[in-house]
């Protein structure tokens, strides 16, 4: 067949059993996150394509180990729907997911003012986070440049921007010499996570070899004398601004390593969940802390666990330059 005769699209017919009803539940949701359009009850579209078509091998080899039947199939609308037709049906379902992303960016902005408390901005900034990766699935699933994009993005920018303008920005404390935080107790909160988990390291690892570790309630904790605590509620070393504990520590201490930069911006991408610089490698490092958390419930472990693949990655970016 020549190239020019071959359909524009990929059609998946298929056919689910009644039972198991979570199979017809789970198939949709798997359709709908491929972006694929439903031309009819059981047949649904998505421009032919190499990607297009695995993605709908793997949806057929569900819906038959659960018992139904699929079949994918190219194909030319030549009757009644024109290729016209289906990208504006395409476009016309993404433009809705933009205006939704776009109207709850203008809500959530809606709430955010200057001087708003920490704990309603920690909220929001969650929640961009999660309109941030929601606008990242639907542009993979835009094949056609649906017009509601930009509207959607100009939203979540200004959400962004609205959040960065309430904070009361402190003070940045002036910097200090890591020689002169040496041999002391470093105190953080229990249940260490990525934050706690990389500052640890890089205490250890570029301030101060002999640090000792104390893993303490969050509330209610008076600090003894020569601790230092960090990413806790007024610790000596926690966020500031928009700034994650981590970036703090690098700040404060004056260390201008590339690797460690570049560092700073996965922890941050992940703790924060704002989506500042977008690091490729985020997704990977989450799940790989995510994995250390629920493997290994004692901090001292975790702890141990994390700063091998801490060092690891800066022996990578160091190597690298940084990118």
């Amino acid at each position: 067949m020549r190239t020019q005769d071959r359909g524009r699209w990929l059609l998946l017919i298929h056919q689910i059993p009644p039972k198991p009803a979570y199979l017809r539940v789970k198939v949709g949701r798997r359709l709908h996150r491929l972006g694929a359009l439903a031309i009819k009850n059981t047949v649904y579209a998505l421009p032919r394509g190499d990607e297009a078509h695995e993605h709908f091998q793997w949806v057929v080899r569900e819906i038959r180990e659960g018992g139904g039947d699929a079949t994918i199939c190219e194909a030319r609308f030549v009757d009644g729907l024109r290729d016209e037709d289906v990208e504006k049906l395409f476009n016309d379902a993404r433009n809705a997911e933009y205006r939704e992303l776009a109207e709850l960016s203008r809500g959530l902005a809606s709430r955010t003012r200057r001087g708003t408390d920490e704990d309603l901005r920690s909220g929001v900034r969650n929640e961009l986070g999660r309109l941030a990766k929601r606008l990242a699935e639907v542009r993979e699933t835009d094949f056609f440049g649906a017009p509601g994009r930009a509207a959607a993005e100009r939203a979540l920018a200004d959400l962004k921007e609205r959040l960065e303008a309430s904070r009361a920005v402190p003070a940045r404390a002036a910097t200090a010499r890591p020689e002169d935080f040496r041999g002391r107790t470093w105190v953080t909160r229990r249940g260490i996570h990525i934050d706690r988990m990389a500052s640890a390291w890089l205490i250890r690892r570029f301030i101060d070899p002999a640090a000792r570790f104390r893993f303490v309630p969050g509330k209610g904790y008076e600090p003894k004398k020569g601790e230092l605590r960090f990413d806790m509620f007024e610790g000596e070393f926690t966020h500031e601004g928009d700034d994650c504990t981590f970036e703090t520590l690098l700040a404060r201490m004056n260390l201008k390593d590339p690797a460690l930069r570049a560092i700073a911006e996965i922890v941050h991408d992940i703790d924060l969940k704002d989506g500042k610089f977008r690091r490729e490698e985020a997704p990977g490092i989450d799940r790989v802390v995510a994995g250390i958390c629920m493997a290994h419930p004692e901090d001292p472990e975790r702890l141990a666990r994390a700063s091998a693949v801490f060092e690891d990655l800066y022996e990578y970016f160091r190597r690298k330059g940084g990118r």
